[in-house]
């Protein structure tokens, strides 16, 4: 059974139950802003789930998207993966436990759907602790459909109990379905946790009973509800005999061009091989790595709400797992890039994905733009990490030395190495390693790094910084004279922009590298190539122009009455910078600017899309 089918078999199964087919959200949950992905199918239903109704009913359905980073160490093994896709089916104040189990049961192993042998399955439920009783109801409901007291396990919070989005919410336990995979033996009682190489986890129903209070007492709720979740990737493998998630068919060109990628052996030979060297486990590893983290990245970026590579938040996470599939990469081919591997995902997933295939074009300019930007340094922060890693390890050396003479410390006795949190910092801040990539790579090097030291550097430069933070303008990675260039650009280019196109046209973000300016505004539609043309003339005109550049220090009323534009007016302090361009461009902003136009040689637009619903993005460069 193809991904495809088992998509369209799940729906067709709930829908044939009452349950109404809701659409598949976002990556970006715009329900819960405590996690900057969507790492369930519940994310987008957690108001309903808190008691309000529901526009399609009671029972619902859907496949969805999701983004999990928590396991990505366990990323390059059989079954964990950052992006995956989760079928989900819910209860809403409608059945239970009774119904939902039955349910589950069905799907699994009626003919008409997955056909699974029931011997195959074992089940955990939750044990209780104090204040909360065992959920033995769950497990006479298995029981029921003759599941062996040898395959139902009692564990606690940790694996069988789902707690609230908050420190308040609605809560419960839960019972998760193990499949044994191909090979099984239908007598073992072996627990299922002692050989996760044999069980795989593939449906968990959360089970919302309570209700925890401010006080952290758990009430019973009126509105009980049921939350599912089945891995659509995990149930394929097990559908398809295959032994990893990587192996399944839709996978198979993905690997197929990371096989050609990396110049070393066809994967699928790799991944079913009875016995492996080290070396070819860890070709394996990086092979899965590289085709995961590059189809979790095509994904965010071809989302709805659109997000791009950068030190903060949903970015941050963006930058760090296109990065990481890079270095992973570069171990094995020095002359590859990366960013071809996206044509064949979004080729894979455009029929149950077509938004994809619409945003090619800016999901392959944003990969190859910041694989460009990191290779531009990756081999030089290799080079300056080994460099810290042995002076690193020089120091330990030594002291270690002189503790073994005097006999008077404990660190004689350790053998752990410390990479500074300082030297993490600037590995991050110069070279565009993120932290948890420099973790990585000193852990393969038996060292651990400073969380606390790195976060105390970059709260030192954070306010060195201060000032080119608070810039209106905001967004210059660097303050050099290729940034100061295209930062001056910027206030041509809008007020260009509301000359052609209105004056309702106001900077929404800014984002400026050493090679290009990137430039979101307000508008409600695509800009035309007239129109495009037009604004690009004029900013051309203005620099042909050698206009002046001058800069005034008011009050930020003064700077408003005298005709400045001024749109964070939250972020200003009392008295602000007023740059002026000739008469043609005046702006409330912290800079840094050129002195005059002439130094900005040619202006050219090279991209306008479109960010988010009447938000556009221009991306334009200098050329001298």
């Amino acid at each position: 059974m193809t991904t495809n089918e088992l998509r369209s078999r799940y729906i067709d199964f709930f829908c044939s139950r009452k349950h109404k087919r809701i659409a598949n959200a976002s990556l970006v949950p715009e329900e819960d802003p405590t996690v900057l992905f969507t790492t369930a199918g519940m994310h987008p239903l957690i108001r309903y789930i808190q008691g309000q109704s529901h526009p399609m009913g009671t029972r619902l359905v859907n496949v969805q998207r999701c983004i999990r980073t928590g396991d990505i160490d366990e990323v390059g093994d059989d079954m964990h993966l950052t992006f995956f896709e989760m079928l989900g089916n819910w209860s809403l104040g409608d059945y239970f436990k009774k119904e939902s189990i039955a349910l589950s049961y069905e799907f699994l192993t009626s003919s008409k759907y997955l056909n699974i042998d029931p011997l195959r399955l074992s089940i955990t439920v939750f044990e209780g602790e104090e204040g909360i009783a065992p959920d033995k109801e769950s497990a006479g409901h298995w029981r029921e459909h003759a599941i062996a007291d040898k395959r139902i396990f009692f564990l606690g919070r940790k694996h069988n109990w789902w707690g609230p989005p908050g420190a308040v919410g609605p809560c419960g336990p839960d019972t998760e379905i193990f499949v044994e995979r191909t090979g099984y033996e239908n007598t073992t009682s072996e627990h299922i946790l002692s050989n996760p190489e044999r069980y795989t986890e593939i449906w968990n129903n959360v089970f919302m009973q309570f209700y925890k209070n401010a006080q952290g007492d758990y009430e019973p709720l009126r509105l009980r509800c049921v939350d599912t979740g089945m891995g659509l990737e995990r149930t394929a493998a097990i559908l398809q005999g295959k032994h990893s998630v990587f192996d399944i068919e839709v996978f198979a060109p993905i690997m197929e061009v990371v096989s050609q990628l990396v110049e070393k052996q066809e994967y699928y030979a790799l991944s079913t091989r009875a016995t492996r060297s080290a070396e070819e486990q860890s070709l394996l590893r990086a092979m899965r790595i590289i085709a995961d983290h590059m189809r979790a990245a095509v994904f965010i970026l071809g989302d709805e709400q659109t997000t791009e590579p950068s030190n903060n938040g949903r970015g941050y996470v963006l930058r760090r797992i296109i990065r990481r599939a890079i270095r992973y990469l570069r171990e094995y081919r020095q002359n590859q890039q990366l960013y071809h591997l996206a044509d064949t995902i979004i080729d894979t997933y455009k029929d149950a994905y077509p938004q994809l295939a619409e945003k090619k074009d800016s999901i392959v300019h944003s990969l190859k733009e910041e694989e460009k930007k990191f290779l531009t340094t990756l081999d030089k922060g290799k080079r300056m990490f080994e460099k810290l890693i042995e002076t690193s390890a020089s120091k330990k050396a030594s002291k270690n030395l002189g503790a073994q003479k005097t006999n008077t410390t404990e660190d004689s006795q350790r053998n752990t190495h410390t990479l500074s949190g300082k030297n993490a910092f600037y590995l991050y801040e110069t070279y565009g390693f993120p932290l948890e990539l420099t973790k990585e790579m000193a852990r393969e090097r038996g060292f651990d790094i400073s969380t606390q030291e790195f976060e105390q550097a970059a709260e030192v430069h954070k306010k060195k910084s201060r000032t080119i933070e608070h810039s209106s303008k905001g967004g210059l990675e660097t303050r050099t004279r290729a940034t100061t260039r295209l930062h001056t650009a910027t206030h041509l280019l809008h007020q260009a922009l509301r000359d052609v196109l209105g004056v309702h046209v106001a900077q929404r973000g800014s984002n400026i590298t050493e090679e290009r300016l990137r430039f979101d505004f307000s508008h409600p539609k695509k800009c035309s190539p007239e129109e495009l043309a037009k604004i690009e003339l004029i900013v051309n005109e203005k620099i042909g122009a050698h206009l002046p550049v001058s800069k005034t220090t008011t009050s930020l009323d003064a700077a408003v009455q005298s005709g400045a534009i001024a749109l964070f007016t939250n972020k200003y302090q009392s008295e602000v910078l007023v740059y002026s361009i000739g008469d043609y461009s005046k702006e409330v902003c912290g800079g840094p600017h050129v002195t005059n136009t002439s130094e900005l040689g040619t202006f050219k637009i090279t991209k306008e899309g479109s960010v988010s619903s009447g938000i556009r993005r221009i991306r334009a460069t200098l050329t001298t």
